[in-house]
């Protein structure tokens, strides 16, 4: 039985990673482990003009959340008891496996679209919902931010009975937790980008945590009319002083 290359991970009986939509707390059982998983984590820096240097200075400016990235092995016409999914998956399969023609294939992607629509919006809260990977120590809770489907393998009628989806997971953090821990103090003078419709109120509550600093934003950069601000360029936001 094919399961992927050099996947020990599928063909063994290891725990099968549950993928958990926190919205409706319907859990769904992978068919297959990944083989491997990917965690990355990246920070974010603005150059900073220079006077009389070869270069900019790096400036720090903020952190990423945690990204999570694995690929998913599905087969529809599996009997074998390394098959995960629900009890009600593994009768279909076992039913599956046992007739001639593949007249009566099941369609892969009724499994894979348990997954590949989660990134679908959520009516009610007007974003795809927030989920939890669990599989043995890995714990993480974000969102299915990119899901990839590659069918492999199809049936007589063309129907699909193998695929694979390239999954990526963004970490959700928490706002409150973010605003309890800030990692950037007012007392420290900071470089910050604009963007399209960014203005001196929204710096100075972000950077100051209220809109009232705004006039020592503009006198830092030399700005008369705050309501002018062009896309593309550093602003300077200057320490403040007790």
């Amino acid at each position: 039985m094919y399961t992927g290359p050099g996947n020990l991970n599928a063909s063994t009986h290891v725990e099968k990673m549950t993928i958990v939509n926190l919205e409706t707390d319907e859990e769904i059982i992978v068919l297959y482990n990944p083989q491997s998983y990917t965690c990355k984590r990246s920070v974010n820096y603005a150059p900073r003009p220079a006077m009389g240097t070869d270069g900019p200075v790096m400036q720090f400016e903020s952190g990423s959340g945690e990204v999570l990235s694995f690929e998913l092995f599905f087969d529809s016409l599996s009997a074998a008891d390394e098959v995960g999914g629900s009890q009600d998956d593994r009768k279909k399969f076992l039913e599956n496996s046992r007739k001639i023609s593949l007249d009566n294939s099941i369609d892969v992607r009724d499994y894979t679209r348990k997954i590949y629509d989660l990134t679908k919006v959520d009516a009610d809260a007007h974003c795809p919902p927030k989920l939890q990977v669990e599989w043995a120590s890995l714990q993480f809770v974000g969102y299915l931010s990119s899901c990839e489907e590659h069918f492999t393998k199809f049936d007589e009628n063309g129907l699909p009975v193998r695929a694979v989806l390239n999954c990526t997971f963004i970490e959700f953090i928490d706002p409150d937790s973010v605003a309890l821990n800030p990692r950037q103090s007012p007392d420290t003078t900071k470089y910050r980008k604009v963007r399209q419709g960014d203005s001196l109120w929204a710096f100075s509550a972000r950077e100051y945590g209220g809109a009232g600093q705004w006039r020592q934003i503009a006198q830092a950069n030399g700005i008369d009319n705050p309501r002018r601000l062009r896309s593309g360029e550093t602003l300077v936001l200057p320490a403040l002083k007790d």
